[in-house]
C-alpha cells in the first residue's frame, strides 16, 4: 500500500515504524525539520517539511496516489482539512485525529465523513476506553477481550507466593486438567521468552494468559492475582480524557474527579452534574487523604504531566489503593510497570496508533491486538470453508514456529483448545503470533 502520514509525532513514526517493516510505501510529511530527521536515520520511508494542509506538498506527496492518507499531526484543525484536502485529491481512504468527542458524538448534525474523511480517531477516548476496560479486569495490568470477554488475552505479574511460581510449563498444565487457560509468553528481565513445556516460571515474572470466561477466577488465583471489588474510584486530572472517562465510569461506580485549575473544575461541575468535582493539586496528599484516599478502589492519575501521574499512583498505593492506573506520554514507559510499582500504565498516542494499524490490516482478520513490551500480535480470525484449518487436529496443521492457537470461539463460548481440537467452518479462532510470522499466519485462515 502507498500510504502518506501527516505528523511525524509519536503517533505518526510508531505507524510509520510499524508499516514501513511491513513493506509498505510510506511518505511522512511535517513541519518539524529534527522530526523528520530522525525518520530518515531511523525508517524506511520519504519524509516532507512543511505544512501538511499545503495543498502543493500533498501533491508532491502524491496523495492521488494514496491508498490511505493519515493526518495525526497535534493540530485538531490541520487534521480535518489535510484529510478533506487528500480525498479531493485522490486519496482513496482517509483517517483524521480529532481531540473534540462532538465530532464524535454529534455524528449526525456534524457529520465530517460526508466532507470525505472515512474514519476518525480521538486518542482520549480510545485511553478512556483502555482504562474502563483495566477497571473491569481489575486484577490484570493489560486485557484484550475478544467477542465481548468469552476469550480474554491477560497480562499477569507472578509473585513469590503464586502456586505456579518455580514450576515448570508441564508442572502447570497438570494443575488445570480442564484445560481452561494457555500461557502464550513470558516477559522477564526486558526479554520475551514463548513457553516450552520445561520452561520454568520465575517469581517477578510477567505473564500473558489466553483464557475464556469462565477461566479468568482460575487463571488469577494460580498466578497469585486477586480480583477486587471496586465502587469507589478518584481520577486525577480534568483533561479530555479525565473528563471522557468519568463520564463513563460515573454510570456503574461512585467516582471523584481531581481538577487544580479552579475555572476548569467548575466547567466541568456545570457542564456534568453528575460528576463530584473537587478543586485542589492532585499531588496535595493530605488533601487527597481528607478525599478518602483510603477508601478509594482505583486511582486513574490522567493530568498532562507523565511524571505527576507517575507519582500520584505511588503515593496512592502506598496509602492502600487496590488499583492504580497512570497515563504516560513516553512509550517505553510502558514496560516499566511491574518495576516501578503501578498496576497499568497506559498511553492514548500508543493506542491511536494500535487503532490505525488494526484498521490498516483489517481485511485479513476480525480484530488485531499488539502488546508493548512484546514483539507479538494477537488476532482473530473467521473460519470459512476454504480456510487451510479446518478438519485438521491443531497439532497437524504446521503453523509456523512463533505461532499459536490460543483460543476458539464456538456456538457463541469460549473454548481453549488442545492439540487434538480440530477447527471447524464458522468458528472464530484467537491467535497469538511473534510479529515475524503474523503475515504467514493469516494465510491459513483465507
Amino acid at each position: 500500500m502507498k500510504i502518506v502520514i501527516a505528523g511525524a509525532g509519536a503517533v505518526g513514526t510508531h505507524l510509520a515504524t510499524w508499516l514501513s517493516s511491513e513493506s509498505h510505501d510510506i511518505t511522512l510529511i511535517d513541519h518539524d525539520p529534527d522530526r523528520l530527521q530522525n525518520v530518515d536515520q531511523n525508517i524506511d520511508a520519504i519524509s516532507l517539511y512543511g505544512e501538511v494542509t499545503d495543498f502543493a506538498l500533498l501533491q508532491k506527496a502524491l496523495v492521488a496516489e494514496a491508498d490511505l492518507f493519515i493526518s495525526v499531526t497535534s493540530v485538531e484543525e490541520a487534521n480535518i482539512l489535510s484529510a478533506i484536502y487528500a480525498k479531493r485529491l485522490g486519496a482513496k481512504k482517509t483517517i483524521a485525529r480529532i481531540s473534540q468527542m462532538q465530532y464524535l458524538t454529534n455524528d449526525d448534525v456534524l457529520n465530517i465523513r460526508e466532507l470525505g474523511i472515512d474514519e476518525l480517531i480521538s486518542p482520549e477516548s480510545l485511553a478512556a476506553r483502555e482504562v474502563r476496560h483495566l477497571i473491569n479486569t481489575n486484577a490484570a495490568s493489560e486485557s484484550i477481550e475478544f467477542e465481548n470477554g468469552k476469550i480474554n488475552l491477560l497480562g499477569l505479574d507472578i509473585d513469590e507466593d503464586a502456586a505456579i511460581a518455580g514450576k515448570t510449563m508441564a508442572e502447570v498444565a497438570k494443575m488445570s486438567p480442564n484445560r481452561d487457560y494457555v500461557v502464550v509468553a513470558i516477559r522477564r528481565d526486558q526479554q520475551t521468552i514463548i513457553p516450552k513445556g520445561d520452561t520454568v516460571i520465575q517469581a517477578n515474572d510477567h505473564l500473558f494468559v489466553i483464557t475464556h470466561a469462565d477461566g479468568v477466577e482460575q487463571v488469577l488465583e494460580v498466578t497469585g492475582r486477586r480480583k477486587i471489588v471496586i465502587n469507589d474510584i478518584m481520577i486525577i486530572g480534568g483533561s479530555r480524557t479525565g473528563r471522557h472517562l468519568a463520564r463513563k465510569l460515573c454510570k456503574n461506580f461512585h467516582v471523584k474527579l481531581v481538577e487544580e485549575n479552579p475555572e476548569k473544575a467548575e466547567e466541568i461541575a456545570s457542564e456534568h452534574p453528575e460528576i463530584l468535582v473537587l478543586n485542589f493539586d492532585g499531588t496535595d496528599v493530605e488533601k487527597l487523604e481528607q478525599e478518602g484516599l483510603k477508601n478509594t478502589d482505583a486511582l486513574v492519575a490522567v493530568t498532562g504531566n507523565s511524571e505527576t501521574n507517575v507519582l500520584t499512583c505511588l503515593v496512592a498505593k502506598d496509602r492502600g489503593v487496590k488499583k492504580t492506573i497512570a497515563m504516560v506520554e513516553n512509550i517505553e514507559y510502558l514496560s516499566l510497570t511491574q518495576s516501578i510499582g503501578i498496576d497499568s500504565l497506559i498511553n492514548k498516542k500508543l493506542a491511536a496508533a494500535n487503532f490505525i494499524y488494526r484498521y490498516i490490516r483489517r481485511g485479513d482478520f476480525v480484530t488485531l491486538s499488539t502488546i508493548h513490551g512484546i514483539d507479538s500480535e494477537v488476532m482473530e480470525f473467521n473460519v470459512s470453508d476454504e480456510c487451510k484449518v479446518t478438519e485438521k487436529a491443531i497439532r497437524d496443521l504446521d503453523l509456523p514456529k512463533g505461532a499459536l492457537i490460543g483460543g476458539v470461539i464456538r456456538n457463541n463460548k469460549g473454548l481453549i483448545p488442545t492439540g487434538d481440537f480440530v477447527i471447524r467452518p464458522g468458528d472464530k479462532v484467537v491467535v497469538f503470533a511473534k510479529s515475524e510470522c503474523a503475515k504467514k499466519v493469516s494465510r491459513y485462515f483465507r
